[in-house]
């Protein structure tokens, strides 16, 4: 079945091969749930539930393919049974474009291992730098109408001294540039990393980065500051909302996160930066965008897993279908919900054909993340499910 194309009436025989380009490192995660607290020393800990999935960057290109654009991924991969299985997962079971990634002898994976306790995650990570540098690896990239790179100082857009960023050649390309920026280990948060944002089209730190980044003291003030040097600028605030100012509109917004258990945070960010990319690619007004990308972090934020936890079409049907038809006896709230989200009627009034829902992938025969309930035994050898060992589990 055809999956679901939001992007269907913007296409052309002409147009871009792809809606999103991504390059950078491919983890296989491995996360533990439902622990009590983290093991001391000397001490084993039964988690209530385990999956395995993709990482990295791969949560990214998930997100963007689970909401139906057309994404490609350059990634190094090793050639052991970590980079077969994430290789896997991504083209075949979430139609992810390999063709700009490649296989590397005797590189080893690297691998994360997330252990959630009390909706905060602890992770232990063990990896190798990559062969080959993105830029040398992807050469010229596909053309694309947007891109979705973290400014770096290793690997900065607009080098003099280095060759020209893939990012700059999608951008001459006709490719739309979203930054983002991790966290800075060193705590330097040096303000002229933001100097790339010349070439951007639009950035989305979070409050901290954008505070650390800037020097101000609010993510509003933050936010203005931003705004003077990339025609879109986001500030993304966890539980209270996200503010954005789109200088080439003249549109300003603030829009509240919608109220959700929040369970595992992994990923979060990813999953807001691919919602407010589909958003802006449909030409969608600031406000909606924002609301958009803020209902698919929350959606994901109550599943564990980072990539495993990205909704697709189907889950944001369920959703709007629920609070549209609760609206007139769900209280102020709800029907503020309603209000807000009254344009998912239009793009999905019922559901999509060809929606996707969450699906979860593992190594192991069987996936029990969010399936186990507290207090229940470990599950024995004869009680998981005996499919084929290495299919991807697939979950409704």
């Amino acid at each position: 079945m055809q999956a679901y194309d939001p992007l269907a009436d913007e296409r052309t025989p002409e147009g871009p091969q792809f809606d999103v380009f991504l390059a950078g490192t491919v983890f296989l995660d491995i996360i533990f749930t439902g622990l009590p607290a983290m093991p001391a020393a000397g001490t084993e800990i039964w988690a209530e539930g385990m999956g395995s999935c993709p990482g990295g960057i791969a949560n990214l290109a998930i997100a963007t393919s689970r909401l139906g654009l057309r994404t490609s991924l350059a990634a190094a991969f090793g050639d052991d049974d970590y980079g077969d299985f994430c290789w896997r997962t991504l083209e075949e079971q979430e139609s992810v474009d390999l063709s700009r990634s490649r296989r590397f002898e005797h590189w080893h994976s690297p691998v994360t291992v997330s252990m959630a306790v009390d909706r905060d995650r602890s992770m232990v990570t063990h990896g190798h730098p990559a062969p080959m540098a993105a830029s040398e690896m992807i050469g010229k990239p596909p053309r694309s109408k947007a891109v979705i790179v973290p400014l770096s100082t290793e690997e900065p857009l607009d080098s003099p001294d280095s060759p020209v960023n893939w990012a700059e050649l999608a951008r001459r390309d006709g490719a739309l540039i979203f930054a983002d920026v991790g966290w800075d280990p060193s705590g330097a948060w040096s303000r002229s990393l933001l100097d790339q944002l010349a070439l951007c089209h639009a950035f989305m730190p979070n409050a901290v980065e954008a505070m650390a980044y800037t020097g101000a003291d609010t993510p509003r003030d933050a936010l203005y500051t931003i705004a003077d040097k990339v025609p879109v600028a986001v500030v993304t605030d966890g539980a209270n909302g996200a503010m954005a100012i789109d200088s080439a509109t003249g549109e300003e917004a603030f829009v509240p996160a919608p109220r959700v258990t929040a369970l595992d945070p992994t990923g979060a960010g990813d999953v807001f930066g691919a919602g407010f990319v589909l958003g802006t690619l449909c030409r969608w007004p600031l406000s909606d965008r924002l609301a958009f990308a803020q209902l698919c972090a929350a959606l994901a934020v109550q599943q564990f897993g980072g990539s495993l936890a990205a909704p697709g079409w189907g889950d944001i049907a369920d959703w709007w279908h629920e609070v549209r038809d609760s609206a007139d006896h769900s209280g102020a709230y709800g029907s503020s919900l309603a209000r807000r989200y009254a344009f998912l009627d239009k793009l999905v009034p019922v559901e999509p054909v060809g929606a996707v829902r969450r699906a979860a992938a593992t190594i192991a025969r069987y996936a029990d993340v969010g399936l186990q309930l507290p207090g229940t035994r470990p599950n024995r050898p004869e009680d998981e499910d005996p499919g084929t060992p290495g299919v991807p589990a697939q979950k409704e």
